[in-house]
């Protein structure tokens, strides 16, 4: 089927970032947030993301102005009836998930396609809320969304030949690489980067190296264009230490369990960038100075 309308569902980091893309690339977009407030933070945010593009000459001012004609905010269910593809982006919480496309399942068109951007919660559980299994599928995209090329499309055992497809097709069009997948926990990316991530925090903990001297290592030494404890301040400890527990329930392995230190960390909550301290104090954002833990 072919893609003309989408529906996104929140309109945080992840959901703003999803809209402006499918608007850039061409698509109307609805956009549903149960807060008013955090709707009109995501349509600013998209304002300002937009605005960089016009300042660096990737976009015209009337470019910027026809992809903002094709984005709608609402708070009413029934907007999203006539959508082609509908992307969750909300909390990740299953509950919430589940509650949200069971709703929406008897609201929107039938052969409309549900996806879900989780990038830990099995698609296979959340596709059970709904009516519609060939018709689910997973997408996930990576933060920030307008500039990281990367869509991960996340087959279950249900999913339609012609869904994957068009799938497939969609990420194109935004200009993303999709990769295939299948619905097993952490897909590719997560599967590979959080044990990764929580080597780095065991090399700490044993004394291997300092927090700056572990970064400089894997960035110099990996060409990697960050240190882990970078990264892991920019993806969120409690969004890292969320990921590793839903990780270790499915695979019951060590490499995918929490180290004592990122615990203590989420529990204090220094959450990394975005509450201002994690692995660095960022106080001063373009100069993160290593917390001593």
């Amino acid at each position: 089927m072919q893609i003309r309308k989408v529906g996104v569902l929140g309109c945080g980091l992840m959901g703003s970032g999803i809209a402006q893309v499918s608007a850039q690339a061409g698509y109307d977009v609805v956009v549903l947030e149960a807060d008013s407030r955090a709707l009109e933070r995501g349509f600013a945010g998209i304002e300002a993301s937009l605005g960089k593009f016009v300042e660096k000459g990737g976009i015209s001012p009337e470019q910027k102005q026809q992809i903002q004609s094709r984005l709608r905010g609402t708070q009413e269910k029934k907007d999203l009836a006539d959508c082609d593809l509908v992307i969750e982006a909300i909390i990740e919480n299953i509950d919430e998930k589940k509650k949200t496309y069971s709703a929406l399942d008897a609201i929107v068109k039938k052969e409309a396609i549900f996806a879900s951007n989780t990038s830990s919660i099995s698609v296979t559980e959340l596709m059970a809320a709904t009516k519609r299994p060939e018709r689910f599928i997973g997408l996930h995209f990576f933060n920030p969304v307008p500039l990281m090329k990367l869509v991960e499309v996340v087959r279950t055992i249900a999913t339609a030949d012609a869904v994957m497809e068009t799938a497939l097709e969609f990420g194109k069009s935004l200009g993303k690489v999709p990769v295939r997948t299948s619905d097993k926990t952490g897909f590719i990316v997560n599967r590979l980067l959080v044990p990764y991530l929580l080597d780095a925090i065991r090399a700490y903990e044993e004394g291997v190296g300092s927090i700056p001297d572990i970064d400089n290592a894997m960035k110099l030494g990996c060409g990697y264009p960050m240190g882990p404890f970078t990264l892991l301040d920019f993806v969120g400890l409690d969004t890292t230490y969320y990921i590793t527990n839903v990780m270790f329930d499915e695979f019951k392995e060590r490499r995918f369990a929490a180290p004592s230190l990122l615990k203590r960390l989420v529990l204090a909550g220094w959450y990394g960038k975005k509450t201002g301290k994690g692995f660095y104090d960022w106080s001063d954002p373009k100069n993160p100075v290593p917390v001593k833990l």
